[in-house]
């Protein structure tokens, strides 16, 4: 059996699960989300804390347990706690100004780039070169953060471009005369 889907998923105070029949929602102090379970694992709720497995004991199903398990855990740590990626501009006139549910980036183009963000989701800047994405969805979160780096990824002779705040850029060296 998958090791990950035989650890169960902790539902901290505040945090509400309804289970009914392959749907499980979630509900805390941020918001609440909602996931259809598939129909070859099981999902059982005791003292505070979920319990997955496979209804049949083949890898495929071993295997998606482990993943309804992780997805059921991001969930109950979304609305409890919630999910950020911060991004970094780094490059000569590179900013980014948050509107509403704007982000104007300026990334050495012709033209300013106008992302509108996605419903569930908070954009902050803290100065000009920094992003803050903040949500109780995981995946959505991350996809954001993938699409505004998608402007202008990082170069590899000068660094220049939209990075993760956590990522590291190995740099090239330039062409020898």
């Amino acid at each position: 059996m998958s090791r990950i889907a035989s650890s169960p998923v902790m539902i901290p105070k505040g945090v509400e699960v309804n289970i009914n029949g392959n749907s499980v929602s979630v509900k805390g102090s941020k918001g609440d989300l909602a996931l259809d379970v598939h129909q070859s694992v099981e999902v059982k709720q005791a003292e505070g804390q979920l319990n997955l497995s496979a209804r049949d004991e083949s890898k495929g199903s071993n295997a998606l347990a482990g993943t309804m398990r992780s997805l059921l855990n991001n969930m109950v740590t979304g609305v409890s706690v919630g999910f950020e990626r911060k991004l970094t501009l780094i490059g000569v006139g590179y900013r980014a100004q948050a509107q509403g549910k704007t982000l104007n980036l300026t990334l050495g183009f012709s033209h300013p780039v106008n992302y509108s963000v996605p419903e569930g989701i908070t954009v902050e800047t803290p100065s000009q070169t920094e992003v803050l994405i903040k949500g109780i969805d995981k995946q959505k979160v991350g996809q954001v953060a993938a699409d505004i780096r998608a402007y202008r990824p990082p170069e590899p002779y000068k660094g220049k471009g939209v990075r993760y705040a956590d990522e590291q850029i190995s740099l090239k060296e330039a062409k020898k005369k």
